[in-house]
């Protein structure tokens, strides 16, 4: 198991998740509010956190071709989508449903 910090607009969101398991499952299912708009595809870049601490893995081609064509994003924001829990990680959380008024969209597959 894996500690997980998420900081929200709501304020921080601490639990355990299985190592392997995608981030923004993990994020999902510990009630964070967290966007997913191409369903866990690495193509809308919605999901996206800036890592704050801990290691969360080697970046895959997909995800690195897709955060290339935004703007002004640090060298630190990954997409949750596209993160396999492997170490304790704590995090950012870019955009929320609740903030952004838009739905989330569909849950990403295991």
């Amino acid at each position: 198991m894996h500690k997980i910090t998420a900081e929200t607009a709501d304020g921080t969101v601490a639990f355990e998740a299985e190592k392997g398991r995608k981030l923004v499952l993990c994020l999902e299912d510990n009630g964070v509010d967290i966007m997913h708009r191409c369903g866990g595809n690495a193509r809308c870049t919605t999901c996206r956190v800036e890592i704050l601490s801990g290691d969360p893995g080697e970046i895959g081609e997909a995800e690195k071709a897709i955060l290339a064509t935004k703007q002004d994003l640090s060298d630190h924001c990954r997409l949750a989508c596209q993160i396999r829990l492997n170490d304790d990680l704590h995090v950012k959380v870019v955009n929320q449903a609740s903030v952004t008024g838009v739905e989330p969209g569909n849950r990403p597959e295991e």
